[in-house]
């Protein structure tokens, strides 16, 4: 693994992405489709949380951090039942 963390996070986004990929290109039976939303903004969250934390420097400030990262998981939450809610009703 690399030790420059820009180079990490970048491999990381880079890794993320495959597997986001990977997720909506499998053949997922109807059943199973808003498992594979779910994973695929699961991974996209990841990848927010990795660029707000290293290419925007929250890194270095972790209250800062930590205030996005709530809102951002608030926000992805929200996604999520947006995206389910047709399904359960």
């Amino acid at each position: 693994m690399p030790a420059d963390p820009l180079l990490r996070a970048w491999l990381w986004l880079i890794f993320l992405s495959f597997g986001s990929t990977l997720v909506s290109l499998w053949p997922w039976p109807p059943a199973l489709a808003a498992l594979a939303g779910g994973l695929v903004l699961g991974l996209a969250w990841l990848k927010a949380r990795v660029i707000l934390s290293r290419y925007l420097g929250l890194c270095d400030a972790p209250a800062w951090r930590r205030g996005f990262g709530i809102s951002l998981a608030l926000f992805c939450l929200l996604l999520l039942g947006l995206y389910l809610a047709p399904a359960l009703a």
